[in-house]
């Protein structure tokens, strides 16, 4: 069993990209005064909620191909539902996919980022870090995915499957096994989600680790503030998202899952 840390999975995620090289040659004045650039690396502050948030940004278009198996994030005891005994038990978080069209083989990631939550930033003797998340500014293409539980706010259009949406759950989205009342369809039945549509990419993904429960702020081209992230390890996940299938099948992809 491997159990993998939300900065360790944010790493393996943003730099497992596969190989790339580049030669380097110098520049004449005129060449560069002919060119706009951004720092790969962009550094916010802001404030909403009564906290305090750093944004650190990956300022890079990312093309991705990986496999993860196991991942077990927020392992600790929570008697009011303790699941599988952690916040989210994903069994498989595959990027891409091995069959369909050469644009289906890969996923399109924009802006990773790391981002720091502060409560009283401005008093040095009150002044605590609440937790951080991991997220993408947007994300587009197929994602096999397999859940057992759930904490988090996700919400997957199935077609004449139903919904499947942590919003009807009586606990909240808090270690959900996604259970449903129908028309839904369920954890068991998905084999994946296809991330953005004809509007766009999906713009909303992110995973917290928090101490207390945040309200974080709208992402970037959307209106709506993200639902109430919960103490412990939490997922968002509802922009134009649709399920793969409602078979329980993950969609193959080369090399095979280790």
């Amino acid at each position: 069993m491997i159990r993998v840390g939300l900065a360790a999975l944010g790493a393996a995620v943003t730099l497992h990209i596969g190989t790339a090289s580049a030669q380097l040659r110098p520049l004449s004045e005129q060449e560069l005064s002919a060119r706009h650039a951004q720092g790969f690396l962009e550094l916010n502050n802001s404030s909403y909620g009564g906290y305090d948030f750093t944004r650190i940004a990956l300022g890079a278009d990312v093309t991705l191909n990986a496999n993860f198996r196991n991942i077990r994030l927020g392992e600790y005891p929570y008697m009011p539902r303790n699941g599988s005994g952690a916040d989210i038990d994903m069994p498989l978080l595959q990027f891409g996919r091995s069959d369909g069209t050469d644009a289906q083989r890969l996923v399109q990631i924009s802006n990773p980022y790391f981002e720091f939550v502060y409560r009283n930033a401005g008093n040095a003797a009150t002044r605590e870090v609440v937790g951080m998340r991991f997220g993408f500014e947007s994300i587009a293409g197929d994602v096999g995915l397999t859940l057992s539980t759930l904490s988090g706010s996700m919400r997957v259009d199935g077609g004449a499957a139903g919904v499947l949406d942590s919003r009807n759950d009586p606990g909240g989205g808090k270690r959900w096994d996604g259970t449903c009342t129908a028309p839904c369809f369920n954890f068991a039945q998905m084999g994946g989600v296809r991330a953005g549509d004809t509007n766009g990419p999906s713009r909303d993904f992110w995973i917290s680790a928090l101490k207390s429960a945040v309200q974080f702020q709208p992402p970037a081209g959307m209106a709506q503030a993200p639902d109430l992230a919960q103490a412990g390890v939490w997922l968002n996940w509802r922009d134009r998202l649709s399920a793969l299938n409602t078979t329980g099948t993950p969609p193959p992809n080369l090399p095979p899952v280790r």
